[in-house]
């Protein structure tokens, strides 16, 4: 088992990380409206390499694509980006997100294949985020009932059309994300006993 390392590079709370694929680089997110990329070096130790400045308000959580190697960060100002490496110019370029929320993003993730990612909120919705290629931009549709709280989490069904999401009423639902959009056809499963369309409520358990 290799041995526990131990770095502290903030003084201040952090509110969300990921890595990118082979974990030399990291991105952090704390108290501030900035998200930070850290390089690691031959000793394992993690420096800042640049900062991801757009957010007018605190960034609430990030999420760093593996294969597509783009990083999604979204923030109390209701807004989220998915930012695109310019190996030209050097830089992390941001492509806003339309969201269409009217509390803070809470929480993101990017799907198995990376076609889509979800933002929960405030607002008591989540938002599934995919590209549409005609406009050049990421545009969202909602999953609304039948959330009654902001969302805290959310994670992926590796078969990509499946997503359970946490909130504040003490429940995790799943719901289909299929998008007729993306000419989605998932495959029936236990999760999925029949074809169902965009939003359906699949499960549901309640925590004291």
């Amino acid at each position: 088992m290799a041995a526990k390392k131990e770095q502290r590079l903030l003084a201040t709370p952090i509110s969300g990380h990921a890595f990118n694929a082979d974990m030399s680089k990291m991105i952090i997110s704390d108290t501030t409206n900035i998200a930070t990329i850290y390089q690691r070096d031959a000793r394992g130790v993690y420096t800042k390499e640049t900062e991801l400045e757009k957010h007018a308000d605190r960034v609430k959580s990030v999420d760093w694509a593996p294969k597509s190697n783009r990083i999604a960060t979204c923030a109390g100002d209701r807004n989220a980006y998915v930012w695109n490496w310019n190996a030209e110019a050097k830089e992390w370029e941001p492509s806003l997100v339309l969201l269409r929320i009217e509390r803070a993003a809470t929480y993101i993730r990017w799907s198995q294949s990376e076609d889509r990612f979800a933002v929960g909120s405030g607002a008591r919705l989540l938002s599934i985020c995919y590209y549409d290629e005609e406009h050049d931009w990421w545009v969202s549709k909602h999953i609304k009932k039948p959330i009654r709280s902001t969302i805290l989490c959310c994670d992926w069904h590796p078969n990509n059309y499946l997503i359970a999401v946490g909130s504040c009423d003490f429940k995790c639902r799943v719901f289909s994300s299929a998008l007729k959009e993306l000419d989605d056809k998932p495959e029936v499963s236990g999760w999925m006993p029949k074809l169902s369309k965009f939003g359906t409520l699949l499960s549901r358990v309640r925590h004291q």
